[in-house]
């Protein structure tokens, strides 16, 4: 297995200015378009796993693709977390800061027990803030949340620390510098 990941890395596709000037867009599509990529990616990202959860939880939308190969990998149950508004039935909520305003993520009120313990995963992680309202979601249906898996860090905007920081094992296939 390649430690440095440099295989995926030529996998994923940089749009610049995407969504407005100055962003590099890190867009996984071209990651998933590659089936012994996104095979590989899968195989990674389980190993890196020290202790099977009992579920996966998916932050919406790319993270529900990674997710979903990932608890069918481990054997595990797939916990939706979705923007306001997605999910029928009752749901429980958490609202978080973005650069221009807020949004809120939810989730079924019964979608973990109690206790049990979550692996939040995502595409990418940036600056933390739609992670650790995730990982507030979980806390607040009374599961633990046992880490965190993305497919890519931006590691100088500083959100892999944030969920270090709130006591979360944090593990990224690859990083790219910049926003």
């Amino acid at each position: 297995m390649l430690q440095d990941h440099e295989d995926l890395r030529a996998l994923i596709r940089t749009i610049p200015d995407f969504p407005k000037p100055g962003v590099q867009f890190r867009d996984i599509t071209t990651l998933l378009l590659d089936a012994r990529g996104f095979a590989a990616t899968i195989e990674r990202m389980a190993f890196q796993i020290e202790e099977k959860p009992d579920l996966v939880a998916g932050i919406e939308a790319r993270g529900f693709i990674v997710a979903a190969a990932l608890a069918q990998r481990l054997g595990t149950g797939l916990l939706l977390i979705r923007k306001d508004g997605k999910l029928p039935g009752e749901t429980i909520a958490e609202d978080y800061a973005l650069e221009y305003g807020s949004d809120t993520l939810t989730m079924h009120v019964d979608a973990c027990a109690p206790g049990a313990r979550v692996h939040l995963v995502d595409d990418l992680i940036a600056t933390g803030g739609t992670a650790l309202a995730a990982a507030r979601l979980v806390r607040k249906a009374g599961a633990t949340v046992a880490g965190a898996s993305f497919v890519i860090d931006l590691p100088d905007l500083g959100g892999a620390e944030l969920l270090r920081q709130e006591g979360f094992p944090v593990r990224a296939l690859v990083t790219f510098p910049g926003a």
